[in-house]
C-alpha cells in the first residue's frame, strides 16, 4: 500500500539564512535534520511521523501488500483482474476520509479528539489481522471485508497524523517541503524493511501467518494513543455536533470553489486515474509464467525492497534539489519521466533483455528502482501542494478531503487496470497479450500532460492561497489552534508544551 528560501525569526527557532542551514543539516547528516526538524516543529510531532508513516504504513502496509497478493493467488485463486478489482475495493475507506477527518476535528470522544480514534483504529486493525490469519477457509467475500476493515483501521490513523502535517504546514510554511521529505523517507525506509522481510516471511509461515504478525504493528497504534498528550476539551456539549458538522461542510465547500484549489485537485485525480495499474498482471507473471522470470517468494520481497531504495533516493533527491522548483514546471517532468520509465516494464515483458544479455534478475531490479524514484518525485510536490491547501480549522478534514480525492484516482485506476487486463484476456496461465497491456498503460501516462495547465505555477515555498479562504484573520482563531495542537507524552519525563 514524502528548500526553503525565508529565515525563520520565531522566537526560540534556530535562525538560517535563506535555507542555507536546513540544507546543510540535511547534507550534514539525516540525525541532524531529525533534530533540527524536532526542535522548530516540537519532537511529538517527528516521534508520531516515525511511528505511523514508518512502522504502521511503511512496515506493515509493504508485508500486508506481498502477503495479500500471495492470498489471493495461491489461497483464494483467483485471476489477474478480479485479485486487481478486489483488492480496490480495500481502498473505500481511504476515499471517505473526509468523514474521518470530519469526526477528529469535531466529536470529542471523553474530551478528547485524538487519543480515542488512535485506541479504535489500533483494536480493529488486530481484529481485523486476527481473523484473516485464524479463520480456515475463508470466504472470498469475508476475506475482503476483513482487508477493508484494517484498511479502515490504517486510515483512521493516518488522518490524524495528516491533520498535524497540514497544520504545521501552515504554521511552518518555510518546513512544509522538509516534513514531506519526513513522512516520505519514514513511508520508504519502513517499506525497504517490510518488503525484505515480506518475500522471507510469506515462505516461512504463509500468508496467513504474515497477517497474523501484522496485528504487531496495529497494536502500536493504540499504544500510540494510550501515550498520546492532548489539551482536554471540558465541558464540550454534543449539541454542537450537528452545527460544527454543518460548518465544516460550509467551509470544506467554500474553500473548493476557490479555483486555485479545485483545478489542482482535478489534476491529481485525472494524473493518477490514467496511470493505469496492471500490476497484479505483472506479478502473475513474475512468479507464474513459465515464458516469465518465475521469481521465487524471498526474490519477490527482495526486489521489492530494493524498489524501495529507489523511493527513498526519489524522496532525497526532491529535498535537496528539486523542493524550490515551480509546481507546473516539475509536474511536466516527472510525469514524463513516468511515462519513459514504463518502458522498462515493456522491455522486460518482451524478454528483450535477454536478448541484450542482460538477466532479469538484475534487470528487474534496475527496473523498480527507477520506477520507485520516479513515482517518488512524481508524488512529492502534489503532497506539498496538498498540505498547502487545507484552510485553518479544518485541517484534518480537509487534507482528507484532498487525499481521498487522490485516493479515488488510485482505486480507478486499480479498476481500469482490471478492465484493461479482461479485455486483453490476462489470466493466471495465458499472458500473451501482457506486453500490449503495458504499452496501453505507458501510453496512457502521457495523457495527464494535457491538463498540465491546472497545476500553479507557484513556487513550492511561497504558494499560499488567499488570506479569506485561509481564515486567518486573527490572534484568536491562532490560539484555538495552539489548543489543539497535537504533542505526544514522553514514557519516562514530562514534555514541555509549546
Amino acid at each position: 500500500m514524502v528548500a526553503e528560501d525565508q529565515s525563520l525569526e520565531n522566537s526560540g527557532s534556530i535562525h538560517v539564512d535563506k535555507g542555507e542551514s536546513r540544507f546543510r543539516n540535511v547534507i550534514c547528516g539525516p540525525v541532524r535534520w531529525i533534530k533540527m526538524l524536532s526542535k522548530e516543529l516540537h519532537w511529538s510531532f517527528v516521534f508520531g511521523v516515525v511511528s505511523l508513516y514508518g512502522i504502521n504504513q511503511g512496515l506493515g502496509g509493504s508485508m500486508g501488500r506481498v502477503a495479500t497478493e500471495y492470498y489471493m493467488k495461491d489461497v483464494q485463486k483467483v485471476q489477474p483482474s478480479e485479485s486487481q478489482a478486489l483488492t480496490a475495493i480495500t481502498k473505500i475507506p481511504w476515499i471517505i476520509k473526509p468523514l474521518w477527518g470530519i469526526l477528529t476535528d469535531v466529536l470529542p470522544i471523553f474530551g478528547y479528539h485524538r487519543r480515542p480514534y488512535f485506541i479504535l483504529a489500533g483494536v480493529l486493525g488486530v481484529v481485523s489481522m486476527l481473523f484473516i490469519s485464524l479463520h480456515s477457509n475463508l470466504h472470498l467475500y469475508f476475506a475482503l471485508m476483513w482487508m477493508t476493515l484494517s484498511s479502515a483501521a490504517m486510515a483512521i490513523a493516518d488522518v490524524t497524523i495528516d491533520a498535524c502535517t497540514a497544520y504545521n504546514s501552515i504554521k511552518q510554511s518555510a518546513l512544509a517541503s522538509d516534513m514531506q521529505s519526513l513522512c516520505s523517507l519514514s513511508s520508504s525506509i519502513g517499506a525497504l524493511v517490510g518488503y525484505f522481510m515480506s518475500g522471507i516471511l510469506v515462505h516461512l509461515v504463509g500468508s496467513k501467518g504474515v497477517f497474523g504478525l501484522l496485528t504487531l504493528p496495529y497494536a502500536l497504534v493504540s499504544v500510540v494513543g494510550i501515550v498520546f498528550s492532548e489539551s482536554h476539551v471540558p465541558g464540550f456539549s454534543y449539541k454542537q455536533v450537528n452545527q460544527r458538522f454543518t460548518d465544516a461542510g460550509r467551509a470544506m465547500w467554500r474553500t473548493m470553489k476557490c479555483s486555485d484549489v479545485w483545478r489542482p485537485c482535478l489534476y491529481m485525480y485525472i494524473s493518477l486515474a490514467l496511470s493505469l495499474n496492471i500490476h497484479e498482471g505483472l506479478f502473475y507473471w513474475f512468479t507464474d509464467s513459465k515464458d516469465g522470470p518465475m521469481f521465487a517468494q524471498e526474490t519477490v520481497g527482495f526486489i521489492l525492497s530494493i524498489g524501495s531504495v529507489g523511493s527513498i533516493l526519489g524522496a532525497t533527491l526532491y529535498q535537496l534539489v528539486l523542493k524550490d522548483h515551480p509546481f507546473r514546471g516539475l509536474c511536466l517532468w516527472t510525469q514524463l519521466l513516468f511515462a519513459l520509465s514504463g518502458m522498462l516494464d515493456l522491455i522486460l515483458v518482451l524478454r528483450l533483455n535477454l536478448k541484450f544479455g542482460l538477466p532479469d534478475y538484475l534487470f528487474i531490479v534496475v527496473d523498480e528502482v527507477v520506477s520507485q524514484m520516479i513515482g517518488r518525485l512524481k508524488w512529492m510536490p502534489l503532497l506539498v501542494l496538498t498540505s498547502k491547501l487545507c484552510p485553518h480549522g479544518i485541517e484534518g478534514t480537509f487534507f482528507a478531503l484532498l487525499m481521498s480525492i487522490d485516493n479515488a484516482g488510485i482505486m480507478t485506476s486499480s479498476w481500469l487496470g482490471g478492465v484493461l487486463l479482461h479485455v486483453l484476456k490476462v489470466t493466471r496461465t495465458e499472458f500473451g497479450n501482457l506486453w500490449l497491456a503495458v504499452l496501453v498503460r505507458n501510453v496512457m501516462r502521457l495523457l495527464p500532460l494535457f491538463v498540465l495547465f491546472l497545476v500553479p505555477k507557484g513556487d513550492q515555498n511561497t504558494f499560499k492561497l488567499p488570506s479569506e479562504i485561509m481564515g486567518v484573520d486573527s490572534e484568536e482563531g491562532d490560539e484555538k489552534e495552539d489548543a489543539r495542537n497535537l504533542e505526544m507524552a514522553s514514557l519516562v519525563h514530562s514534555v514541555d508544551r509549546r
